[in-house]
């Protein structure tokens, strides 16, 4: 269990730190004075002041914050005249493009991130791609014509370069019909595969199983290091859609304690196979973390992200900013509503568990 808090902690605070440090360098980039950066939430275990900034390790390591001179009406200065306030380097009096750039490097941070950590995973794991190495007899892949050795690069006019990508757009297809596009000994073919449901695993297979390993070096690296990155961004985008759509129900979602679970287990399953492996799972998890939260951050919800860069493309239309208080209330109410779905969230957790 401590092993599971460690590597919990460990994962949750570089995927934040990441996020936190794309607001704070793009603001000082921009002239904007940060006052804090935290990493955590909660009671502050340790800080000290550099600079301009307070920099802050708080005890629940859920979150973090960079909170800048002049936003939401918060000012190092203690001044009452507003307009002496008003000083340089407040997030306020930014160009609203400044402030753009600033909000949106927080969730791109994690997108970099991701890359980074899977130019980790593929140049030591290499990639699986997606070369069709047996048939089933009976499933809509044999028949429509498939072979082994084919490999697959289009679905559906979509390309794919990845095993996984198949595996998801197979799983997810509910029985529609597939346009699949392939080489077979360097020549393009098209086909169309109608994938068959199975009661006993509730999903659709298209009846072949899948995967060439190779390993990766110099461009080929960085090549499918974004597309580990890309697959992950649409696992996370059409998930979302299904959420939104009632296709996921709340057993589907997963909060700090969940995650935590999953950790638990996945150094349970991963152990047999060496430390390495084990160390390679986690920072494959903590890609797909990285970009679950930047995605997350950037939904049009009040107080996250999103939120805020709504408003401020809405000033860019207008001309003029939306009135501050107007905007705080706006984002204190969003701010609510997240904490009392992270509560649900957390309970719905506990109670799958016990």
């Amino acid at each position: 269990m401590l092993v599971t808090l460690i590597v919990f902690i460990l994962v949750f605070s570089i995927v934040v730190i990441a996020h936190e440090l794309g607001h704070f360098l793009i603001a000082k980039l921009n002239g904007i004075k940060v006052l804090e950066f935290a990493i955590g939430m909660g009671p502050a275990l340790v800080k000290f002041t550099k600079g301009e900034t307070k920099y802050v390790l708080r005890l629940l390591p859920l979150g973090g914050a960079c909170m800048f001179e002049g936003e939401d009406g918060v000012y190092s200065s203690k001044e009452d005249d507003k307009e002496k306030q008003k000083t340089e380097g407040a997030f306020s009096e930014a160009k609203v493009w400044a402030r753009i750039a600033t909000v949106f490097a927080g969730p791109f941070f994690n997108i970099i991130l991701a890359f980074l950590l899977s130019l980790i995973v593929v140049g030591f794991s290499g990639t699986i791609k997606p070369t069709i190495n047996g048939l089933m007899d009976g499933y809509p892949a044999k028949e429509a014509g498939l072979e082994v050795g084919d490999v697959i690069t289009k679905m559906d006019g979509d390309r794919v370069h990845l095993q996984s990508e198949v595996t998801l757009i197979s799983s997810m297809s509910r029985g529609k019909t597939i346009e699949v596009e392939f080489l077979r000994n360097g020549e393009k073919h098209k086909t169309v595969v109608t994938p068959m449901y199975s009661e006993a695993d509730n999903r659709y297979y298209m009846g072949f199983t899948i995967g060439e390993q190779v390993k990766c070096k110099g461009f080929e690296l960085i090549k499918y290091s974004f597309y580990e990155v890309r697959y992950w961004l649409k696992v996370t985008i059409d998930s979302l859609l299904m959420l939104v759509q009632g296709q996921l129900s709340k057993d589907d979602l997963a909060g700090p304690v969940g995650i935590a679970v999953t950790i638990d287990q996945t150094i349970e399953q991963t152990a047999p196979y060496g430390l390495s492996a084990t160390i390679l799972t986690m920072i494959n998890f903590a890609v797909l973390l990285s970009v679950n939260l930047g995605v997350m951050n950037l939904l049009p919800i009040p107080a996250l992200d999103g939120g805020r860069l709504l408003f401020m493309l809405i000033e860019v239309v207008r001309g003029k900013p939306i009135p501050p208080e107007k905007e705080g209330m706006v984002h204190f109410v969003g701010f609510v509503a997240l904490m009392i779905l992270m509560v649900f969230v957390m309970y719905n957790d506990i109670m799958r568990i016990l």
